[in-house]
Formats: C-alpha cells, structure tokens, sequence
C-alpha cells in the first residue's frame, strides 16, 4: 500500500503532463496569425533551441536528480511546462519563443527524475511492472491529448489559441501533482551506506583485474543506497564521477552492448529530427491557412501504433544475438524509405502514412534495444548507459543542426533536410549491414574452428594403427 500512493500519483503526474493537444499543431499556431512568426524563423531559429538546451541540461540535470533525491526535479519539471505554456500564450516575438524552447529542453531533460523516482520507492522484484505503468500512461496521454487537439480542432472548431489554453490547464494539473509525492529515501549514486561504499570501491578494483570478475548485472550492482540514515555517508561529485567514469569504460566492453547502444544513439538523433521537424514539412505540403489538417490524429495514431509495435516485440521469434544487426539494417532501411516518401512525393496522405510507419517502426527497434542493454545491466548502469546513449544521441543532433537546420549553418529548406535525413537513415542501415555480415562471418570462422579443434582432439586420442597392430 505504501508503494501504491505514489505509484498512483506518478502515473496521473505522467498523463497530465504529457496531455498537450497544442503539440500537434505548434508549427501552425506559430506561423499563424497568433504568432506570425515566418517558416525560417521557426525551423531555423526558435526549434533548434530545444535541442542545444536539451544537450547542456541533460547531464548537470541527471546528477541534480540523483543528489536532490528525485521530488525537487519533478517539481521543476513541472514548473518547466508551466512556464513553457504561459510564453507560448502571452509572450510574442521571437526571442520569447526561442526563451519558450529553452524551458521546455529544461523539461525535457528533467525527465529522467519521472522515469527514475519510482526506483526509489520499490524493491528491484518491481521494476519492470512500474515502469510499464509509467511509460504506458505517458503514451496514453499524449495519445488522448493528441486526439482531443485534433477533436477540438475539427469538430469543435476551436481556435489554435484554445488548443494552448488546454495544455497550459493540464500542465497546471500535473505542477499540483509532485508536491504530494513522499520523499525518498534512496539514492542510485549519492549518500551511499558505509557498507555499500566498500562494496563498491572492492568491486571497482576486481573490474580492472579482469571483466569476468564483475558481470553487468552483478548483484553488489544492483543494491539501492539509502539517502538518509545513521550509517550513511554521502559521496563528493568527484567519487560519484569517478565511479560513473569506470562503470562506463565497464559496460562498454560489452561488443552487443556496444552495437545496441550506437543503433540507439544514431537512430534517436535522426529520430528526433523527423519528428521535429515533420509538422513544417506537412505545412509547407498542405498549408494550415487554407486547408484543414490532421496532425492530431496522425499523432494519435502513431503514438498507439507505436505503443502496439512494443508490446509485440516479445512475439517475434528473432534470434536477437545472431540476427540482430541485419534485422537492425533492413528496419533502419525501411524508416529511410518512409523518409523519402514524405519529402518526394508530396502527397499529404502518403506523408501522414509514412510517418507513422516511421514512428511505429523506430518504437518497435528502441523498444528492442532497450531490452537487449538492460537485460544485462543492474538498475544503476541502466541509467547510466541510457543517459550516455541520449546524451550521444543529442550531441549528434546538434551537430546535424548546426550544420543543416540552424541559420548559423546552411540553413536549408525542410525539403532538402527530409532528403539528408533519408540519406542519414540509409547511412545507418549501410553500417548495421557490413556489422550483420561480420557477425555470421565471425560465427561461421568460430564455428569450423570448433569443428577442426574436434577432429585434432578425436584424432590425438585414438591411438596409431602401427602401434595397436604391435600390441598384437
């Protein structure tokens, strides 16, 4: 019953706040006439903005997390949206936009004290169940608010503006919801027990000995300090970094870890850059101003997709360990092609249906890798190697930002960009076919290998037929 409250409030804090039927039509709203801000200026100078704040924020925002013990960040978190939805009601202009994209990064980064403040609360036995109630009731809200944008939109003949009006209410539901969750009394990394801190320091002398001496999921890995206690005794920054320092060089040892964990990073930033960037494709495809559009659904339906395409992911009767870099290739390969459908053809319908396969087919892959990395990893490294794959992930997209998006850079036309971004995801799937053909090489060389040691140690041990003939 103790877990159940802030289970309970977790989850409602989830759906709230990802409850935002303005987020489908943002673009619109933004060039429209409530903004009247112009294409270049929201695709090169106020979106890239999210993505250089989200980049700065995630690491300094992830320690925070794990000092503060969760509660503080959430509720900045909430406070976050908040602010992000009051700006993007009130304020005009462009620099309060591009102030606007700054908090939201800063909520965005907080997102790791929602997905990890349960952790705290619960016995590792768990954690899986928590997590699929969090996750699954953030994408069910975002569904619901999608579907509510478009409903609105459509049916009710709402404004744009009312759409904020919506999404600023339910930010303000879920700013209420943290301030009633129990603080917790666990740490992940900081204010560690004295007995916990000479496990770890023993452990991280046996890691440099040898890799066999300390597997992934090693059980002195998965103990949760406490926060708080008379036997505590809290770590500096230093320690902790240093720590984090040789569970990274640790985990990454690990060759699957490795080629899960670059899919990761490579497919989130192309992800994030389809995603965010596809709603000024659609603009530019099928103007807002002179037809109706149907991005909430197209959201809706996506998201659910999505979500469906993850659950299955236990269904498919894929050898992951052997055929996971050429299954890697042909989906990367396929949300290319969905890619260069939406930017070629420039047809609205074939550019809503390719999205979401797109969406659909990136959840069903990130949902496989993250089962691959964790089912190996204690709740500490899980964290951790998330945490990099992202940080990677965003450093990636900044740089492909900085170069194609941004008016720093080239600044190019969504067109062009959806062409790079096509030719990005082809890239990716090019490199997972050269690692998928290495892998069954590297199988089929060990294979004969083990057959030729067989037929050495059958012949060593039966013995030469001069000699038996003498034993006659």
């Amino acid at each position: 019953m103790s877990v159940l409250y802030p289970t309970l409030l977790l989850c409602a804090y989830g759906f709230f706040s990802n409850l935002r039927p303005s987020e489908p039509f943002l673009t619109a709203y933004l060039m429209g006439p409530d903004k009247n801000l112009t294409e270049a200026q929201v695709v090169s100078e106020i979106y890239p903005i999210w993505t250089y704040s989200y980049l700065v924020l995630l690491f300094p925002v992830f320690l925070a997390t794990d000092f503060l013990c969760y509660k503080p960040v959430l509720v900045l978190q909430a406070t976050s949206l908040v602010v992000t939805y009051v700006v993007l009601l009130k304020a005009q202009g462009l620099l309060a936009m591009q102030l606007l994209e700054f908090f939201f990064g800063l909520a965005t980064a907080s997102e790791v004290a929602y997905y990890s403040y349960i952790y705290s609360l619960v016995e590792p036995a768990h954690y899986q169940r928590v997590t699929g109630y969090c996750r699954s009731v953030a994408l069910f809200g975002s569904a619901v608010g999608s579907l509510a944008g478009q409903l609105l939109l459509s049916v009710a003949k709402a404004q744009l503006r009312h759409l904020v009006i919506v999404t600023l209410a339910s930010a303000t539901l879920a700013f209420v919801v943290p301030w009633f969750l129990p603080m917790p009394k666990r740490s992940l990394f900081f204010h560690k027990s004295g007995e916990r801190q000479r496990t770890i320091s023993t452990s991280l002398t046996e890691k440099e000995d040898s890799e066999s001496k300390a597997p992934l999921n090693s059980q002195e890995a998965s103990t949760v300090s406490s926060c708080s206690g008379a036997q505590s005794q809290s770590s500096t920054p230093v320690e902790v970094l240093r720590m984090l320092f040789q569970d990274f060089l640790q985990c990454y040892r690990c060759r699957p870890l490795l080629a899960w964990s670059l899919w990761w990073a490579l497919a989130t930033c192309g992800y994030f850059q389809v995603v965010n960037y596809a709603q000024a494709l659609w603009e530019n495809i099928r103007p807002s101003t002179n037809h109706e559009i149907y991005n909430g659904y197209v959201e809706t339906l996506s998201t659910l997709l999505g979500a469906l395409a993850a659950l299955l992911v236990g269904c498919l009767p894929v050898h992951w360990a052997l055929w996971g870099e050429l299954v890697l290739c042909v989906l990367s390969l396929l949300m290319a092609a969905c890619v260069f459908v939406m930017v070629t053809l420039r047809q609205i319908w074939l550019c809503y249906g390719a999205y979401i396969l797109f969406r659909a087919t990136y959840m069903l892959l990130i949902t496989v890798a993250t089962y691959q990395i964790a089912a190996s990893l204690s709740i500490q490294r899980y964290a951790l190697v998330f945490g990099v794959n992202t940080f990677v992930a965003l450093l990636l997209q900044s740089v492909l930002t900085v170069v194609v998006v941004d008016s720093a850079g080239l600044g190019l036309n969504v067109f062009t960009q959806f062409l790079i971004y096509g030719g990005y995801f082809a890239t990716i799937s090019a490199i997972f076919l050269i690692a998928g053909f290495f892998r069954l090489a590297s199988r089929r060389c060990c294979e004969q290998e083990v057959l030729a040691n067989g037929r050495v140690e059958t012949e060593s041990d039966s013995p030469p037929i001069s000699d038996a003939s003498s034993c006659r």
